[in-house]
């Protein structure tokens, strides 16, 4: 496989993972981590990062890695101290990384969750997603390829506290006909940064065809592996571009559908939650960092790594 295709592959797969939830309820349904170990040192301080690609101290892969930052403080002086966890999602993982968010969740209060559909779905346990659609198809090849399960599947969100945060289909298509988006466009946007991201580790020296060429010829039994290895590098390196890509404006896909998120989020609150989770892609959690800071008032205090693809011997 030629360079500029690898390419391609990387960006359309980045692409399907960071879509996959927006794609409305019914199109998708079918009928039915512990601490990273580098040193202190070397770990990020909170909200400064979501997705990562750990290694131990000789450099051979651990895991990819996604983040749980904890915000803490007063809503308004003399008032009760909340906290509000921003859990990085990954649609595709490890069954082991979604039984470690499905126990994490029932310590919340309120779990807000992320889901392009109309308002009052039920996300049934074991929901598949369905081939019908493109991304769905994607994801499941995904799953296949890489030996991983898929979230829809693996997360309980018929759970009591699990609350929908996010727009409906209608809200989402008109927000973005009034931006002057489309899916198209944003997939060109993607594939450009995409590209432009890999021509920079390319002057570095640091390209993803090794790896992938190192999983084409694995052992049978390491393929997997070696294919996840590739591809969490990919996804970890280019997994920022969804946070630049609108510039100041943003685009529905992050900053939008945060604002919906971020209304229910003001709802619970007022109703007197005090400890809330905000399950959603990692792309959008940057965003909803500044938000918390500047219009919640809370602090970012700890962050937590979760291993969503083991990718150790």
């Amino acid at each position: 496989m030629n360079r500029p295709r690898l390419r391609a592959v990387f960006a359309l797969s980045l692409l399907a993972t960071a879509l996959l939830s927006i794609v409305p309820g019914h199109l998708l349904a079918q009928p039915v981590a512990s601490e990273a170990s580098k040193p202190d040192a070397e770990k990020s301080a909170p909200g400064s990062e979501w997705m990562r690609f750990a290694e131990d101290d000789k450099g051979k892969p651990l895991g990819m890695q996604t983040a749980v930052v904890r915000y803490e403080g007063p809503l308004a002086e003399g008032g009760p101290n909340v906290i509000v966890d921003l859990i990085g999602a990954v649609h595709v993982g490890d069954a082991g990384y979604y039984e470690q968010l499905n126990k994490l969740f029932e310590q919340y209060d309120t779990l807000l969750y992320e889901l392009v559909a109309p308002k009052g779905t039920i996300v049934e346990k074991g929901t598949k997603a369905s081939n019908r659609h493109a991304l769905g198809a994607m994801q499941n090849g995904m799953k296949n390829m890489l030996a991983l399960e898929h979230q829809l599947e693996q997360i309980d969100y018929t759970k009591s506290n699990f609350v929908h945060a996010d727009m409906s289909p209608d809200e989402f298509l008109s927000t973005m006909k009034s931006r002057d988006e489309s899916f198209l466009k944003l997939y060109f946007r993607v594939m450009g940064e995409s590209l432009a991201a890999q021509s920079n580790a390319s002057r570095k020296g640091d390209t993803g065809e090794a790896d992938m060429i190192k999983a084409m010829f694995a052992k049978p039994e390491d393929r997997s592996r070696q294919l996840k290895i590739a591809m969490a590098k990919q996804m970890t390196t280019l997994g920022d571009m969804f946070t630049t890509l609108g510039g100041e404006q943003g685009t529905t896909i992050i900053n939008g559908r945060n604002e919906a998120a971020f209304k229910v989020l003001r709802e619970q609150l007022a109703a007197g939650r005090v400890k809330i989770g905000v399950f959603y892609g990692a792309g959008h959690l940057d965003d909803m960092h500044k938000r918390l800071k500047k219009d919640f008032g809370l602090e970012p205090k700890s962050v937590t790594w979760l291993t969503a693809w083991d990718l150790s011997e």
